[in-house]
């Protein structure tokens, strides 16, 4: 029998207030890049926990997801790496500041989308667009349609 593939599970977040996106500035492999508030799913763990501990980590802030905006599936192809991504949206009623606590995220700072596309090569990740693109198109899936079976 072959061994049974696993993509790597992430979460990630759009959070959202005025047109503008709360962006994490980070270092990845030695630069600088731009993403959202995103990261890996750890043992024990629900979606839900693991968007609010990946916000909580990279930003300081205490959220509440919507809705999702996307579920992305996603090949990486120098790295022969798969990711199967839940991106939740919060939307904010004002602009909150921001205090990360991962030593490898510079700043969490809040971007128009226009200013995120001229980062360019600096983005960390197609996904990052993409999930804003679905968000702006008004894509909304509840999250009623995540069911788990773990228990706080």
């Amino acid at each position: 029998m072959s061994e049974q593939f696993k993509p790597n599970t992430t979460v990630a977040g759009i959070i959202h207030h005025k047109n503008k996106f709360l962006i994490v500035e980070e270092i990845d492999e030695g630069k600088v890049v731009y993403n959202q508030p995103a990261g890996h799913i750890e043992a024990g763990e629900d979606l839900i926990g693991a968007y609010q501990r990946e916000v909580l980590e990279e930003t300081g802030l205490h959220v509440e997801p919507q809705y999702l905006s996307g579920i992305y599936y996603y090949h990486k192809p120098e790295l022969n790496l798969y990711y199967l991504r839940f991106c939740f949206v919060t939307e904010l009623s004002e602009f909150s500041s921001t205090s990360p606590q991962d030593s490898d995220i510079i700043d969490a700072i809040w971007l128009t989308l226009d200013e995120l596309k001229q980062k360019g090569n600096q983005i960390r990740s197609p996904l990052v667009l993409d999930c804003i693109a679905d968000f702006v198109k008004g894509n909304r899936l509840p999250l009623s349609c995540l069911h788990s079976n773990l228990t706080a």
